[in-house]
């Protein structure tokens, strides 16, 4: 018996009693994470002006704890950004799906560090930082 099973679409239709007219569009998530996780990721690859038809996605093995199942399937993920030449490869997680999902987040972090020469998380660790030590100094400088 073949183990090929069907394929479904990324877009389906549930209609409701009143029929097609009232169907609702239900997006199925390519990253097996949150819808909301995925949307982000996809406002982000837009703000940075990232597209799909700029990466240049390979399916490696990942090595490490797991046996036999690790060694012969590949779960790890390399990307590369074809205008800039970056390369990130990522083998985080035994699932594909989520490694392709933390490969982009990774190089988007890349890609935005060479832009702007900071991601928005340092800019905003580094200011918690120096607010910190402005108020130090403030209480120091009382005494």
């Amino acid at each position: 018996m073949n183990k090929i099973g069907k394929i479904k679409s990324f877009n389906k239709c549930v209609s409701t009693q009143a029929g097609c007219a009232n169907s609702k569009n239900i997006l199925m998530s390519i990253f097996k994470v949150s819808p909301k996780k995925e949307k982000e990721l996809l406002e982000r690859m837009k703000q940075l002006r990232v597209s799909e038809s700029d990466i240049e996605e390979t399916f490696i093995r990942s090595g490490g704890p797991g046996g036999q199942k690790v060694n012969k399937s590949s779960s790890g993920v390399s990307l590369r950004h074809l205008p800039t030449g970056i390369r990130v490869k990522c083998r985080k997680e035994r699932s594909q799906p989520l490694n392709r999902f933390f490969a982009r987040r990774i190089l988007l972090d890349q890609i935005e560090r060479m832009q702007n020469g900071f991601t928005i998380e340092e800019k905003k660790r580094r200011e918690k930082i120096r607010s910190k030590k402005r108020k130090r100094a403030r209480n120091t400088k009382i005494d």
